[in-house]
């Protein structure tokens, strides 16, 4: 295991493997003894390896190499809980037959994953137990890591109960059942948080998918309007955006204080030139799989996140031709 004298923490891959390579190299790793390595350095992925670009496997069998060997770690993303519960039977007295619906949507999301291990079946069931093992959350001495949300009092409590993945059976199913812990951890660390619109409104996102609800930060600390809560690439409407937050509403957010360490998430489809969101909170999601960057940080002891050591390429156009359906974050 590399004695790490710095980390580079690196946005959702989504499949853009020829990509991921590019930063690697750009980032002084090259490939010896069975995968891309730094002679001081270690990589930390927010998740979202899977679902949507054309090189899906490449891109695991990539990460997960690293990751055997020691020279990077991952927390878990929202695509790769979708999986292990779109391929989980549920149990026969849950009311239905997987974890997650095989409706319409969900099996788009999945679809390019599904497909590029079609002829590699026991490959797919490895990596479906591996993404189970993967940790909620990480915490180093002077920096966290989550895929979209740093709730302090779920963690608390994970930690309470010395939970630290899905590879339990009964956390798994029961993240699947709407309103308990598991379900909360499921959807707010991986998913964030998010409003329903005003008046039971309901909006057209870019991709076309209908919205009754919004996501939104989880660091403002005076917000007045649902303008100043918004947090994705799709704009609420002007009339909605206006509206004044309601009590409900105010109770339903969230605040990472200033005062604590850098945050790291993916997630959240950014564009535009890399940048932090805080003084100590960065989103490295720049939407590469949609002809975007594959961004990393480069995080060594500061307090506070330095603009000047986000690294990224642009997407390689072999990863995503041709064009893949975006659906959701």
């Amino acid at each position: 295991m590399v004695k790490s004298r710095g980390y580079d923490l690196i946005g959702d891959v989504h499949g853009c493997a020829r990509t991921l390579e590019q930063l690697l190299c750009k980032l002084g790793y090259s490939r010896r003894n069975g995968c891309y390595r730094h002679p001081q350095r270690r990589a930390v992925f927010l998740g979202d390896i899977v679902d949507r670009g054309n090189f899906i496997r490449e891109s695991l069998h990539l990460v997960r190499e690293m990751v055997d060997a020691g020279v990077a770690q991952i927390v878990i993303g929202n695509h790769e809980y979708n999986a292990i519960a779109y391929c989980t039977e549920a149990r026969p007295d849950s009311g239905r037959d997987f974890l997650r619906a095989h409706n319409e949507r969900h099996e788009r999301q999945i679809r390019e994953s599904l497909a590029q291990f079609e002829n590699h079946s026991s490959e797919w069931q490895a990596f479906l137990k591996w993404f189970r093992k993967m940790p909620l959350f990480l915490e180093f001495d002077t920096f966290r890591v989550i895929h979209a949300c740093w709730d302090k009092n779920l963690i608390s409590e994970l930690k309470r109960r010395q939970i630290l993945d899905f590879s339990d059976d009964e956390m798994l199913h029961r993240s699947a059942e709407y309103g308990g812990f598991e379900w909360q951890v499921a959807d707010r660390l991986l998913r964030g948080t998010y409003l329903p619109l005003p008046n039971s409104e309901v909006m057209t996102s870019e991709d076309g998918y209908r919205r009754r609800v919004y996501r939104t930060q989880f660091w403002s600390t005076t917000p007045e309007i649902h303008n100043d809560v918004v947090f994705q690439p799709d704009p609420l409407p002007e009339h909605i955006g206006s509206l004044p937050l309601s009590v409900s509403d105010r109770k339903q957010l969230l605040h990472y204080s200033k005062e604590e360490p850098p945050l790291f998430i993916g997630h959240y489809w950014r564009q535009g030139i890399p940048e932090s969101i805080r003084p100590n909170i960065a989103c490295l999601d720049y939407s590469a799989v949609k002809q975007g960057k594959l961004v990393a940080y480069r995080m060594d002891s500061e307090s506070r996140i330095d603009r000047k050591k986000f690294v990224w390429v642009d997407v390689d156009p072999d990863d995503i031709q041709p064009a893949v359906q975006i659906e959701g974050g």
